[in-house]
């Protein structure tokens, strides 16, 4: 029972839209943002990353592509009867 009180005080205690606002302001003063040259380098180092990755991929695209048309792949000569 004192469960089902203590939901229903919370309910009734909501935060109003003000406060919330100022509580979000008081939280973005906290952020420790980057300055530019860390933002750049940052996206730098993510860009190279990211384009690693797509050759990683592609490659082995690649690969597993050209080793499943050798596995299944047919001659088209033979099959028209020619």
């Amino acid at each position: 029972m004192s469960e089902n009180t203590s939901a229903r005080s919370a309910k009734s205690e909501r935060t109003s839209p003000i406060t919330f606002y100022r509580q979000v302001v008081a939280e973005l003063r906290k952020v420790v943002w980057p300055t530019q040259q860390q933002l750049v380098t940052y996206f730098i180092v993510v860009m190279v990353f990211v384009l690693f990755m797509i050759a990683i991929v592609s490659v082995l695209d690649l690969a597993f592509g050209k080793a499943v048309f050798q596995v299944f792949g047919s001659d088209t000569s033979k099959s028209t009867g020619k």
